[in-house]
């Protein structure tokens, strides 16, 4: 058996987010999918800063489904926010908080803050990494505003937007890593992977 072309280890994505399965599914990766069930809106959170609490998410989604996972498992778990002012910018939940989320991001930047969190099962190893990324947005009109959010699109990511999806035109420009924005930075995923001791193909199973 050649090292490179057997399974060697199965990935298990804590996430419903069907953007981190592409990304991983994109290099050849198919994870199987444990839903943490993890809070993300408990109150324990609010005093952390948005880089600190991606950080806490990602790893507490990781670590919540451990019981459930195969022996030979890694387990990865994200979380993403949107820092614009100092504050963090969750998922807006309805469309009049879409709305104005989109009209107080017009023309201007903030921070896509990614935490990820790796737990190799066998030898019980964790590592925890961020990634950050500037997001700029381009000045949008109340028709592109109110056409953006009737698609139902941003309700319910980080930040109000996305930048492989319905929002990509009103993203001027990105400084850092784009899949980190999207939801999973496969750059820093395979610097993790590597960090426990794996190489990038021994993940591969597709």
């Amino acid at each position: 058996c050649i090292k490179v072309t057997c399974i060697m280890v199965q990935i298990i994505l804590a996430s419903a987010s069907p953007s981190r399965y592409r990304l991983l599914e994109s290099v050849g990766i198919i994870p199987e999918v444990i839903v943490s069930g993890v809070n993300e809106e408990s109150p324990e959170f609010d005093l952390l800063n948005p880089s600190e609490l991606v950080l806490a998410l990602a790893t507490l989604k990781a670590q919540a489904v451990k019981e459930l996972a195969p022996a030979n498992s890694i387990i990865i778990g994200c979380d993403s926010t949107f820092e614009f002012e100092g504050k963090s910018l969750g998922k807006p939940g309805s469309y009049e908080n879409a709305i104005q989320r989109c009209k107080q991001l017009s023309g201007k930047s903030g921070l896509l803050h990614t935490g990820h969190c790796a737990i190799d099962l066998r030898s019980g190893k964790e590592v925890s990494k961020l990634s950050t990324s500037k997001v700029q947005f381009a000045q949008m009109t109340d028709e592109e505003i109110a056409d953006y959010v009737n698609s139902g699109e941003p309700l319910n990511v980080a930040g109000g937007f996305t930048l492989d999806g319905l929002s990509a035109p009103y993203i001027s420009s990105i400084e850092g890593e784009p899949s980190g924005i999207i939801g999973l930075s496969l750059p820093l995923l395979r610097m993790m992977i590597i960090s426990l001791g794996y190489t990038w193909p021994e993940l591969k199973n597709k």
